[in-house]
């Protein structure tokens, strides 16, 4: 078992924050430490999938977000909805854009880091990259703020890979602040948790395709 799952204790307040909800969709305000999805044992049922259906008990997850990640996260609320956005995200018809503190001073302004990913699967759920039998990743880069000991950035990931940002931004040199995963020393101690948030999420609405864009600011 992952160490950060043994003492799995997820925020409680707020239980659930709702940012939209119409007869398609509902969008929350996933806090850090919640699981998306349930683990297989009793003690990690508690998270977003289940929250949302006793809330509505159509709900359904469509996309996922790392257990240490906050941000936007949608369910579809029926069938329909559901293959409709999951279309979406699978060709890419989507837009995400995320804000993460990470160490020390990015010296570029901008750019992308194309790094092929593959689970790293005797130390899983850990990621790595591998030129020879990684998938295609892709992210792209802005500096919003440098800060005395670290960077505020905007990654905007054109795939979406496990754990892409965090091994992305350790390839550079700079893992996200707090990251449990994949920082260490003063990187992993200078956060009480994964710096990483996802701000902004624009889809096409399944019922009549408007472009519809969801926005949530960090707490960090």
């Amino acid at each position: 078992m992952p160490k950060i799952l043994q003492n799995y204790n997820p925020p409680l307040e707020p239980y659930l924050e709702i940012l939209y909800e119409d007869s398609d969709l509902l969008v929350i305000n996933k806090p850090s430490g919640l699981l998306s999805v349930p683990g297989r044992i009793e003690a990690h049922k508690d998270s977003v999938a289940n929250r949302a259906i006793a809330h509505n008990p159509e709900a359904r997850i469509v996309h996922r977000l790392d257990m240490e990640t906050s941000g936007i996260l949608l369910l579809a609320l029926n069938k329909e909805a559901h293959r409709h956005i999951g279309l979406q995200f699978e060709r890419r018809h989507t837009q995400k854009r995320y804000v993460a503190r990470v160490y020390g001073a990015v010296e570029e302004d901008g750019g992308s880091i194309d790094q092929p990913l593959i689970c790293d699967w005797p130390n899983r759920p850990r990621q790595m990259i591998d030129h020879e039998n990684g998938k295609a990743s892709l992210t792209h880069y802005t500096v919003l703020e440098r800060e005395a000991d670290a960077t505020r950035i905007s990654l905007r990931p054109v795939t979406g890979r496990s754990h892409q940002l965090r091994v992305h931004m350790q390839w550079l040199g700079h893992p996200i602040l707090g990251d449990p995963l994949y920082a260490s020393g003063s990187a992993l101690e200078a956060a009480e948790r994964l710096q990483l948030h996802a701000e902004l999420l624009t889809i096409h609405h399944p019922s009549g395709g408007e472009k519809i864009t969801f926005e949530s600011a960090p707490n960090f």
